[in-house]
């Protein structure tokens, strides 16, 4: 990787206007917080620095990727869902439609319906593969944000000195005693503002389960007691995914209700219906492309701070 330029002053940023009140809501980067690590050498410091950068813009390439892969696994999603919610009102209005000329062709009904329930179970497989997909690409968010410090590697007395994003010495905090990485921000603040930024989608991915757990249990049959519960596993390994976010209690052996950013969660114990009303299945497909956990403005406007922090596009 190339050596990063070196850092120059550049005029102060102005935070952007908000867009709306829930933006505000949002804290703003504050000034470098003092560190209560101790300060490196400044002999130590000028190795530290260049390899805290290449780190830092590391990480944040990957959480603008990973970004990425949300909106492709979200929109993917989205579609299939639709599908699905079109194919299982096709198959439930088919008994009562007025089929014209094609009434009188034998067990026409019986097989629409049959072709339809197939439909529906091929969209099912697909949403699942888009919600694991979703799983995965939170996951590789956490882990960015985790690795934004730069740990000295290998003994003091060597002789060639390295840099990890992992910890090998407890007394090395990975923050350079607290010194601004490129020009205005600390590794805290860089941290900071990834966590912010994370939490945003994590919170919005546990929305997401809800409603594939709601989209799964539709049935192509009368209703019956089939309907998956909200500690049902959704596939094998979900529960240690979804450990990993945060999102799975250990006092209650199943993942944290949903809730909306800020608010405290009052959902109770959720167990799906598999004959939903279409208004209701309406609403499921409309929530699901409002993801109202993420603040698009905000995350934009962390992007382009970084951005201009570190001298990088990171769109």
């Amino acid at each position: 990787m190339a050596e990063p330029p070196e850092t120059t002053p550049m005029e102060a940023l102005e935070s952007p206007t908000p867009s709306s009140s829930y933006s505000s809501s949002y804290p703003k980067p504050q000034p470098i917080p003092s560190s209560t690590s101790s300060p490196l050498p400044s002999s130590m410091s000028r190795l530290w620095r260049p390899a805290a950068q290449r780190n830092l813009r590391n990480q944040w390439s990957k959480l603008a990727s990973h970004r990425q892969q949300w909106a492709s696994s979200s929109s993917s999603g989205k579609s299939h869902a639709n599908s699905l919610v079109n194919a299982h009102l096709s198959q439930r209005y088919m008994p009562s439609l007025e089929l014209g000329v094609l009434n009188d062709m034998p067990d026409i009904r019986k097989k629409a319906c049959r072709k339809l329930c197939k439909q529906q179970e091929r969209y099912r497989i697909k949403l699942l593969s888009s919600y694991k997909d979703m799983v995965a690409a939170v996951i590789q968010m956490v882990n960015a944000c985790r690795s934004m410090r730069c740990y000295q590697t290998g003994t003091s007395n060597s002789t060639l000195v390295q840099f990890s994003n992992s910890a090998g010495d407890q007394n090395d905090t990975g923050d350079g005693g607290g010194v601004s990485v490129f020009v205005f921000l600390s590794i805290s603040s860089h941290e900071k503002l990834a966590e912010e930024l994370v939490q945003m989608f994590i919170m919005e991915l546990n929305v997401k389960r809800l409603l594939v757990l709601e989209l799964l249990s539709i049935s192509c049959e009368v209703p019956q007691d089939i309907g998956l519960h909200w500690g049902d596993q959704l596939y094998q390994g979900e529960f240690d995914n979804l450990s990993t976010l945060n999102l799975f209690s250990e006092e209650t052996c199943e993942p944290v209700p949903p809730k909306l950013m800020d608010r405290k969660s009052d959902t109770p114990a959720v167990q799906c219906k598999n004959q939903p009303n279409p208004e209701v299945l309406q609403v499921y497909l409309t929530t699901w492309l409002a993801e109202v956990n993420i603040n698009a403005h905000r995350i934009d406007e962390i992007f382009s701070l970084i951005g201009e922090e570190m001298h990088v596009s990171l769109s």
